[in-house]
């Protein structure tokens, strides 16, 4: 009987420790990279995350086709709008955001492909335990692949290997922090208030990946 409870006990402790998915914290700041399959783009920058109030700043720098800019985006999902901020010249464009949010997280439709230790497990403090998932993700008109890895402690983002039409992306974070030291990075500067909203175009909507294929720089570097 004592060896009936002690493995139903070692069996609930195994299942416990089983990684499951989960979303990370709602206010993140850090830097990120990401590049492309077909190698025409690369990005290098920083970004802040609030998932309560679904807004996102992202200044990066990007070299794509041969050309090296400084992109500074703030993508507000609840007013449905995107502002592009040139700082240089205090002038702001603003546009209409018809992207959904997408939080952080990892569905719970997402399958488990490994826990893995980045790093070293030889001693304390040398390594970095996380997961890595796997999925698909549906839109209205399209589904795309993608491989996640989290920490197994706090399901901070590692990177994203996404599948779009254009090939593969992969976006790497780092250097993150939970909270956000300067909210008003979420706000729009004082000289973007009169800014004109521009009329729909018919275009396909906006995207974290679209940014990038059709940068609008502020500064060519």
């Amino acid at each position: 009987m004592r060896v009936l409870v002690l493995f139903m006990c070692l069996s609930a402790g195994c299942l416990a420790l089983r990684p499951h998915p989960c979303r990370a914290p709602p206010l993140l700041t850090g830097g990120l990279s990401v590049s492309t399959q077909s190698g025409n783009l690369t990005v290098f920058g920083k970004y802040v995350y609030d998932a309560l109030g679904k807004r996102i700043r992202l200044r990066e720098f990007v070299h794509h086709n041969n050309k090296t800019f400084h992109l500074d985006v703030l993508l507000l999902y609840r007013e449905r709008v995107l502002y592009k901020i040139n700082y240089r010249n205090h002038t702001c464009t603003k546009k209409p955001l018809k992207a959904d949010f997408h939080p952080l997280a990892i569905p719970k439709t997402a399958s488990l492909l490994g826990q893995v230790v980045l790093g070293s497990s030889s001693g304390p403090g040398e390594g970095l335990l996380v997961n890595t998932w796997a999925g698909e993700v549906h839109t209205k008109n399209s589904s795309a692949k993608y491989i996640s890895t989290v920490t197994e402690f706090g399901c901070i983002p590692v990177s994203t290997l996404f599948h779009t039409k254009r090939g593969w992306w992969v976006t790497s974070f780092f250097n993150n922090v939970i909270g956000i030291t300067d909210p008003n990075q979420l706000n729009p500067p004082c000289f973007c208030k009169d800014a004109q909203l521009e009329e729909d175009d018919g275009e396909d909507p906006e995207t974290f990946f679209s940014l990038f294929e059709n940068p609008e720089p502020d500064s060519e570097m």
